[in-house]
């Protein structure tokens, strides 16, 4: 029986380890932080993502644990509201906000039940072993080594086994450059619960109630600028300039419990490879994705099922090898589909935030063109919601499990 390591417990780590536990596979999962609370993580599930864990029997998750559904969609110009388009769109599944690190721990608690795991947190992956110029384990930083027929790499953004391994990360573009903060709750009842972007003065953001109930903003920032040194009265003010009138009016009111901005740097890329002999990599290890969408969570859960499928099917080095080829082979169109709408997303919003004419213009004729525009926007968020069709195993989804959540 193969024996598979898996560094890294995000969703991608976390869903395959799970998997593959699930099949009596031997599995040892490494991690090298001690918990999974984080300032910025991606929370929302796509239909997309909520299709994944239905094939590992979690169709009803996002339901049980704490979340909210999202109610929609909108886009304002200059302090104006251009459209909204409710949720689920057409769907049957609307996006759901969950928050990952519940999610992270539920999963985290069933692979725990499985014999065939062997769970390491708060273990950092020092380098990798090899055995006839295969990859045949990892060595940690307090020295053990860990043997494996297949090290699954699910290491993030800046996976250090893909740069051990010498694979090239093919970046798109500049990268996006983000201040992240958050305003905790209550919140006002009658606040906009769904997704707001706003594009006003030249700059571009975000606001969005979170799953915990959280007000959550984004700014965004010229790639390489300065972060203003701003109180947290002064960003306050600086937001509400921007903002929708409710949004602006909530931060005015409470501008002391505003947190400090987070800077947050993503670049977006395609590894040249997700595979070297003993070696695969899933999820931002293999396609770090932008936050426009909500991508990254619901694409490593869907890299999870594929490889999970395949390399269940494998019985020694060799097939595993063969089967790590075949999940980028049939995760890659995905993937690149992905991130090319995630890119014309985010060119088109950078292009308006430009061209102060043309919004103040868009703003004034809002009440005419925007039942238009908002048609046109959801025509093309079919794939981003639901990713592409065949893109999962056509097996049998796995039955519903009905373990409790403590």
């Amino acid at each position: 029986m193969p024996r598979f390591v898996v560094v890294g417990a995000g969703p991608a780590g976390l869903a395959v380890a799970l998997q593959l536990a699930q099949e009596g596979q031997s599995v040892t999962l490494i991690e090298a932080s001690t918990r999974f609370s984080r300032q910025f993580r991606g929370d929302a599930l796509m239909p997309c993502g909520i299709e994944a864990l239905a094939h590992l029997g979690l169709a009803e998750l996002h339901r049980q644990l704490p979340h909210r559904t999202l109610q929609g969609w909108s886009v304002w110009l200059e302090g104006r509201r251009l459209f909204q388009v409710r949720e689920p769109m057409g769907t049957l599944q609307p996006c759901t906000l969950v928050a990952q690190e519940h999610l992270l721990e539920h999963l985290l608690a069933l692979a725990r039940d499985q014999s065939t795991l062997e769970w390491l947190p708060g273990q950092a992956v020092q380098g990798l072993l090899y055995r006839d110029q295969r990859i045949c384990g990892v060595t940690l930083a307090n020295g053990r080594q860990q043997p494996a027929d297949l090290v699954i790499g699910c290491d993030g953004r800046q996976s250090l086994l893909r740069r051990q391994t010498g694979l090239t990360l093919h970046t798109q573009g500049r990268g996006l450059e983000l201040l992240w903060f958050e305003l905790p709750g209550p919140l006002p009842a009658d606040l906009d619960g769904g997704f707001t972007t706003w594009l006003a003065q030249g700059k571009i953001g975000s606001a969005c109630i979170s799953a915990s109930g959280h007000l959550q903003l984004a700014w965004l920032l010229e790639p390489g600028a300065a972060m203003p040194q701003l109180t947290s009265s002064q960003w306050a003010e600086q937001l509400a300039a921007h903002l929708p009138p409710t949004f602006a009016a909530v931060v005015r009111e409470r501008a002391e419990q505003l947190s400090a901005p987070r800077r947050v740097s993503v670049q977006v890329g395609l590894s040249s490879s997700w595979q070297r002999p003993g070696l695969l990599l899933l999820g931002d290890a293999a396609h770090p994705m932008s936050p426009v969408r909500a991508q990254g969570i619901n694409m490593a859960l869907r890299d999870s099922v594929v490889a999970a499928h395949w390399l269940s099917q494998a019985h020694n080095a060799h097939e595993l090898d063969q089967a790590a080829t075949r999940v980028e082979q049939l995760r890659l169109p995905e993937i690149k589909r992905m991130q090319t709408l995630q890119s014309a997303e985010a060119s088109q919003g950078h292009r308006l935030s430009q061209l102060a004419a043309v919004r103040w213009i868009l703003a004034g004729l809002s009440p005419l063109i925007g039942p238009m525009a908002g048609a046109i926007w959801r025509a093309r968020q079919g794939p981003l919601r639901q990713g592409l069709a065949g893109a999962l195993p056509a097996a049998n989804l796995a039955p519903q499990r009905t373990n409790s959540i403590s």
